[in-house]
């Protein structure tokens, strides 16, 4: 083989890798905008992890930190469309933890919680991670009307009570609310 033919055919080899190399940077980057920009507090969306159930997928987002936040509106699920979610039981049956282990186990008793202008209870669990890893997630349940909006806030630092302010402030954003308020309105 000649010096020119071969150096043809590297030519053509770095062409085609380039190409490839293009290509799949272009669908990275239309799955990125699909999801949307991240926010000036360092939320970015990333794609809904949980495999489909009963309920529509919802939101998700991580900060730079390593924090989770999965959200998602439970339309018509309310058990008492009065009261809102007042027990610790009724947050471990609604908000999803079970998505990130079966056998989770409550921390302690859980505590009421308002994100805007919505009222629930939000409660820490103990659980493992897929890699059998303990961690620790919140579950956070709110009522508007006879709708549910269940989240959880899961990652490393979630025992943190300073970690999980900064994701109770970023499901009041807007961020969030605008997602929020477009899934009740569809309803």
């Amino acid at each position: 083989m000649t010096a020119a033919r071969r150096r043809t055919l590297i030519q053509v080899f770095l062409a085609a890798t380039l190409v490839v190399a293009l290509g799949v940077l272009a669908e990275i980057a239309r799955k990125r905008v699909a999801l949307g920009p991240t926010d000036g507090a360092g939320w970015r969306p990333i794609e809904w992890p949980f495999p489909r159930d009963g309920w529509p997928p919802g939101r998700a987002w991580r900060n730079r930190d390593g924090i989770d936040v999965y959200v998602r509106p439970k339309l018509g699920f309310c058990g008492n469309c009065d009261t809102g979610v007042v027990t610790d039981e009724e947050v471990d049956r609604v908000t999803d933890i079970d998505l990130l282990d079966e056998r989770f186990v409550p921390v302690r008793e859980g505590s009421r919680i308002r994100i805007t202008d919505l009222a629930g209870r939000a409660r820490l669990y103990k659980l493992k991670t897929r890699l059998g890893a303990e961690d620790v997630a919140e579950g956070i349940a709110v009522a508007y009307k006879c709708d549910l909006i269940v989240a959880i806030v899961a990652g490393d630092e979630v025992a943190d009570e300073s970690v999980r302010k900064r994701a109770h402030r970023f499901l009041e954003s807007n961020t969030v609310q605008v997602w929020v308020n477009k899934e009740l309105e569809a309803h």
